[in-house]
């Protein structure tokens, strides 16, 4: 009996980068909805701006899967399915509550930070590995999730979460 190959980072690379590509496809699914249950046109507008950004983080993933020379494919993510559930049990929750909009945010923040932990890991790996070319592409992504994070931050402590006491 042969043993198992023994997995390395460039395994472990590929499949955290199929795992945050199902994961922005499955965002950019969620965006509008969460856009169109959004009262805050701030907030609204915040998510359909994303929602853009998501297309073009999405396109940079595939360019990682062509420089691998790998198939754009992504791998079920239980961690963003449950987090975008529960977004979706907040938006039918509170969907006539003053505290709707927060709550839509704070899931929405929970999606960030999820992209960001990702990002910041492919990116550092992607140095590791020599793949300089494939981590300017996922630093760019990781950049447009923080500052979206910060987006999102600024519209809760300014009006959101004001507007839900």
């Amino acid at each position: 009996m042969m043993a198992a190959k023994e997995k390395t980072l460039n395994d472990l690379f590929l499949h955290t980068l199929k795992d945050v590509y199902y994961a922005e496809k499955q965002i950019l699914k969620a965006l509008p909805k969460m856009a169109k249950a959004a009262e805050s046109e701030e907030l609204r507008q915040a998510f359909e701006t994303h929602r853009d950004e998501t297309e073009g983080q999405i396109e940079r993933l595939e360019q990682v899967f062509k420089m691998l020379d790998k198939a754009a494919r992504g791998v079920q993510c239980e961690a963003i399915n449950g987090i975008i559930e529960e977004g979706k049990e907040v938006m039918e929750d509170f969907a006539d509550s003053e505290a709707l909009d927060a709550g839509i945010l704070a899931a929405a923040q929970a999606v960030e930070h999820y992209e960001i932990t990702r990002y910041g890991s492919l990116k550092t790996w992607a140095q590791e590995l020599g793949m300089n070319d494939a981590a300017k592409l996922l630093d760019q992504n990781l950049q447009e999730e923080k500052k979206t994070d910060a987006l999102l931050t600024k519209l809760a402590e300014a009006r959101v979460n004001i507007k839900a006491a």
